[in-house]
């Protein structure tokens, strides 16, 4: 028996790396999916492989009518609506703040915090109805502590963080659950950007921000998809049904502080400077 059975989710983004996994692992614990992603290539690949369980809308999640027609076309395919998993994203305009565009600035905007309110804004009604739901977004550390990430990014993040918590005092009256996921340094495409490479090209990119990412924090690996996948996977299932409004952060221990062993080298090099025993 799953830990889903008999529930029907949407996730947006889910044609790679979060959105992917997650996808992979609801249906292995027995959801009922519907992909609402942009890429029409791979979310039908996705739906060809998973089978009848899955489902695929074209969805650009800063246009209202797309993210509205995700989930209608949820609804007349598998009839009710549990999980919405606003998961879409991209790493946005980047630069100093003198440089930052409009277009750039509202185009970031438009993914990370209108797809993020438009994904709370359709689903509520439904599960209000239904007096059960899970609205889970993926945030990100960068929303908790500065300079983790580009600006307009992180204030992105840091909004989604306070828009879940004043969501979930609403709809939690409701017996609908609104959370939000903060990963860490995670292993996917985002990395790579929008650059036009080869796929041998991406992979060895990714392999040097997976050798960053492993000096980053206590837990000594980065972060991976499934990581983020297992902790929605909690979210969306009954097993935090009393957990509501809260920011979980998935992060191998990165926001928690300074790393022990960074921090006994920086005494030691302080002892060292004072011209005191290092050992």
């Amino acid at each position: 028996m799953g830990k889903l059975d008999g529930k029907v989710a949407v996730i947006t983004g889910g044609t790679s790396g979060i959105g992917e996994a997650t996808v992979r692992l609801f249906v292995e614990e027995g959801a009922r999916v519907t992909i609402a992603a942009r890429s029409r290539d791979k979310g039908r690949k996705l739906v060809e492989e998973l089978g009848d369980s899955v489902a695929y809308h074209r969805t650009d999640v800063s246009n209202e009518a797309d993210v509205k027609g995700a989930i209608d076309h949820t609804l007349e395919k598998f009839g009710r609506l549990d999980c919405m998993f606003n998961n879409a994203g991209s790493g946005g305009v980047q630069g100093g703040i003198e440089s930052i565009a409009v277009e750039g600035f509202d185009e970031t905007i438009g993914v990370l915090l209108r797809g993020v309110f438009l994904g709370m804004k359709h689903a509520a009604p439904i599960m209000k109805r239904q007096g059960s739901g899970s609205i889970i977004s993926t945030s990100s550390v960068c929303g908790l502590r500065a300079g983790y990430g580009p600006h307009i990014y992180s204030a992105a993040k840091a909004a989604v963080n306070n828009l879940t918590r004043s969501v979930a005092l609403e709809l939690g009256e409701s017996g609908v659950r609104v959370n939000c996921i903060c990963p860490g340094g995670i292993i996917t495409p985002i990395w790579v950007g929008s650059a036009a490479v080869s796929e041998e090209t991406a992979e060895k990119m990714l392999e040097q921000v997976e050798i960053r990412f492993r000096e980053a924090q206590p837990i000594k690996r980065a972060g991976l998809p499934e990581d983020i996948a297992r902790a929605a996977l909690w979210l969306a299932s009954d097993d935090s049904s009393f957990v509501n409004g809260e920011m979980l952060v998935v992060d191998g221990g990165l926001n928690a502080g300074r790393r022990w062993s960074d921090y006994l080298e920086g005494r030691k090099r302080l002892r060292s400077a004072m011209g005191l025993n290092t050992t």
